[in-house]
């Protein structure tokens, strides 16, 4: 495959990882346990479906969830993971209808949740262009996690998910440094002396408004309520930054690497803020 078609085919399979919840049984709705905070209303154990939770599996307040107390539901992202539980792992039957199969299905459901995490990351970094030892080592970490997404329900709830992270993890952190020290190179030259590393950073409430952000390490960053209002964040890697009422306001973060729908949904925006393609603006986001 040429690089080309393979920077293709690694984004269109980034931009697929999209929850349809009219193909998925509720399982956000019901598999997760919840406890009662700011996210949400209510206290709810795993294995019991929310009480907004219709018999069409569909929500009865989805419009005003966050008017309700259920800020959290308009944050989370399956990936997809859902509806590949409900109609292939479990071939669409239906656990209102076949109870037996509930249980296995509500623990399932995170592990597949997880798995359609890692290759999202893993596509992400090979819709980059890389060096040719990381492209085989990403590839061939793409196919071992798409071939466990098709283990039947039992070899699933064997897996220790662990074993699967730490790799995914190294190779990462490797792309994530290639692909910044390349971008690094192109925006600031080679005789460049800014810091670029503000990995696990405490940045609370910081004001960053208009700052220069390019190529910077933000991983594990706490960038809760930040202003980061005109900022530009290209190049960004977001892993495990915590973005929650984070001011993306006319933000750019066009390519800002490793950015998840749940980052977004958590953070505050409006329609001058540049999100990557393969994610969607938040309908609660300012006009």
């Amino acid at each position: 495959m040429s690089g080309d078609k393979r920077l293709a085919t690694a984004k269109e399979i980034r931009e697929s990882l999209q929850a349809d919840c009219t193909n998925c049984f509720g399982l956000c709705c019901t598999a997760l346990n919840i406890i009662a905070s700011s996210d949400f209303a209510i206290n709810k154990a795993s294995g019991i479906p929310c009480p907004n939770l219709k018999s069409d599996y569909r929500c009865q307040i989805h419009s005003s969830l966050r008017e309700n107390g259920f800020k959290g539901c308009t944050v989370f992202d399956c990936l997809g993971a859902g509806q590949k539980v409900s109609q292939d792992t479990f071939n669409g039957i239906d656990w209102r209808e076949n109870p037996e199969v509930g249980e296995k299905m509500f623990r399932v459901f995170p592990i597949m949740e997880q798995l359609y995490e890692m290759i999202a990351y893993i596509a992400e970094a090979l819709s980059y262009k890389v060096s040719h030892t990381l492209t085989v080592k990403l590839n061939l970490q793409l196919v071992q996690l798409e071939s466990l997404t098709r283990l039947d329900a039992d070899a699933l709830l064997l897996l220790d998910i662990n074993t699967y992270r730490l790799p995914v993890n190294e190779l990462l952190l490797e792309s994530s440094k290639y692909i910044r020290n390349e971008l690094i190179l192109k925006f600031f030259g080679a005789k460049n002396t800014r810091k670029h590393d503000f990995r696990g950073i405490d940045w609370i409430g910081k004001k960053l408004k208009g700052k220069d952000l390019r190529a910077t390490d933000l991983r594990g960053a706490y960038l809760i309520a930040a202003d980061l209002q005109n900022t530009d964040l290209r190049g960004v890697d977001f892993i495990g930054a915590d973005l929650r009422d984070a001011d993306l306001s006319g933000a750019n973060l066009s390519t800002s690497m490793f950015l998840t729908q749940m980052q977004i949904n958590s953070a505050k925006g409006d329609k001058e803020t540049i999100l990557p393609s393969y994610l969607k603006r938040p309908s609660h986001w300012t006009d």
